[in-house]
């Protein structure tokens, strides 16, 4: 097994195949299998793959055993059939991983920072205890790039999370850890965040769905690091999972009380919708060139989309997005409404101490002495002028103007996910800007849904982000749906 795990990824078994609405409503073997055998496979499984990966940090499976071991007995005892318990616990007995820097009681709550080593959240976050609550079981936490603000899972708390494709390749972050367990076939569902692609970029590169909220949807609360200045416009969270299907569900619970915002019910007529594409982002300085399998499978996507539902997929060159690096970094320093300005990450690194001294700590690693990371040492806070600031504000509000009324409410965007294919580890601190194909979404506060869509010619995910308007999160949940059939959705990274 090893050797396979080594060579060819971590291969599935056909029990980690099931949808949750399969492994619930549809399949036999709810009815035969106990679910405390579904868990136990489950965690077998974490076991058996989380060595090489590195994706699962705490655990919890004796209590998901005996939460599950209840859950058997809630339905020996159902009188009312198998609607009754779907109605009331739509996620009952489903095996949830969970992003570490969400509090999960009883569970580590550090963001992956040294110093916060010894910090164990008492309470649930607000999203996890509406999973929990429509029964879904958390087997543990996973891991995440240090403070969430990197697109590699990497600290040196934890350690760094292994590619499911490829140990050789990062998962992404800062929902990496996710990514990585989900992809590998570890656990049904899972939950990340979002304020720069962290939601997008891990499901990129381990061939799985996610689904980054239009922003004020979804509970941000009880994470970590805390927002401040105007983050809580950009930040997102969202469901992570194989299957498109789960999607929908998942949101309707995780929404709670906002979900009456959503029109998650509404049937979507794909043929009647207006459907736009742009390859790249036009020549950013700062990101490299969209590779060729990628801009590929892009253009695969509208052909099939035009050959298959009859609609006209319009290509677009929108010039600002050329500064997607320059915005995004523009607005994640903006002050409040009161003219607070953000927290310093100095501040976050040095948490609950003084701040710390990047120049002394980049002293410290080159040493082998520092308690941080090469990408958290070398953020630093924005450095533009007032003038160029101003600036990039202007090109956000005139993008976020053009696209509002170019999506409207029936409106799709298909927009690459990132410039290339899950690279080598380390490899992002040389090429630090390829997020601005996710991030400049948040700024704008779209809606998106990533897709997989196959493998590509080193046996990696390939993938597309498909953005809707503000609110209209159906859209793009029903484009991914289409696109799951069409493409064939995740792939088994050890299947021959």
């Amino acid at each position: 097994m090893r050797e396979e795990i080594l060579s060819k990824g971590v291969r599935a078994l056909p029990l980690f195949a099931l949808l949750v609405s399969t492994l619930l409503q549809k399949h036999p073997l709810f009815f035969v299998i106990l679910l405390v055998e579904v868990v136990q496979a489950y965690i077998d499984r974490i076991q058996e793959v989380n060595p090489f990966l590195n994706a699962v940090v705490k655990d919890r499976f004796a209590a998901a055993l005996q939460e599950a071991a209840q859950v058997d007995k809630l339905i020996e005892e159902e009188t009312g059939g198998e609607e009754v318990l779907e109605d009331r616990l739509p996620l009952l007995g489903v095996p949830l991983s969970v992003k570490e820097s969400f509090s999960l009681q009883g569970m580590p709550h550090t963001a992956g920072l040294v110093s916060r080593r010894r910090i164990i959240a008492s309470v649930d976050a607000p999203l996890v205890v509406l999973l929990k609550r429509a029964g879904a079981i958390p087997l543990g936490v996973t891991n995440t790039s240090e403070l969430c603000m990197w697109f590699e899972s990497h600290n040196h708390l934890y350690g760094i999370t292994k590619n499911p494709y490829d140990l050789e390749r990062i998962p992404g972050g800062s929902s990496g850890g996710e990514g990585s367990i989900l992809g590998g076939a570890g656990a049904v569902i899972g939950v990340g965040s979002d304020i720069g692609g962290s939601i997008r970029i891990p499901c990129f590169f381990n061939g799985i769905f996610g689904h980054k909220t239009t922003p004020g949807v979804v509970s941000c609360e009880n994470q970590y690091p805390p927002i401040s200045g105007r983050q809580h416009e950009f930040l997102s969270s969202g469901p992570m999972c194989r299957y498109a299907e789960d999607l929908l569900p998942m949101l309707q619970i995780m929404a709670g009380p906002n979900v009456h915002k959503l029109s998650l019910n509404t049937e979507v007529d794909l043929k009647k919708l207006r459907f736009f594409s742009i390859p790249h982002d036009g020549g950013s300085m700062y990101s490299n060139p969209v590779s060729k399998e990628l801009l590929d499978i892009q253009k695969k996507v509208v052909e099939h989309l035009e050959a298959d539902l009859g609609v006209k997929v319009q290509q677009l060159h929108l010039p600002e997005l050329c500064y997607s690096t320059e915005i995004w970094d523009t607005f994640m320093v903006l002050p409040d409404k009161d003219g607070k300005p953000p927290v310093a990450f100095t501040e976050l690194m040095g948490e609950p101490g003084r701040p710390k001294w990047p120049f002394w700590e980049l002293l410290k690693w080159m040493m082998g002495k520092s308690d941080h990371t090469m990408a958290a040492i070398s953020k630093k806070n924005n450095c533009l002028t007032f003038v160029s600031a101003s600036v990039f504000r202007c090109m956000s509000k005139k993008l976020q103007e053009e696209l509002d009324k170019l999506l409207a409410h029936d409106g799709v965007l298909l927009y690459p996910s990132h410039p290339r294919v899950a690279p080598k580890h380390h490899n992002p601190l040389f090429r630090p800007f390829d997020f601005a194909y996710t991030g400049i979404m948040n700024i704008l506060g779209l809606p998106v849904t990533q897709c997989p869509l196959g493998l590509g010619e080193e046996g990696l995910p390939l993938g597309v982000q498909v953005v809707s308007g503000k609110l209209q999160d159906h859209l793009t949940l029903a484009v991914a749906c289409y696109l799951e059939k069409t493409f064939g959705g995740w792939r088994d990274p050890g299947a021959k």
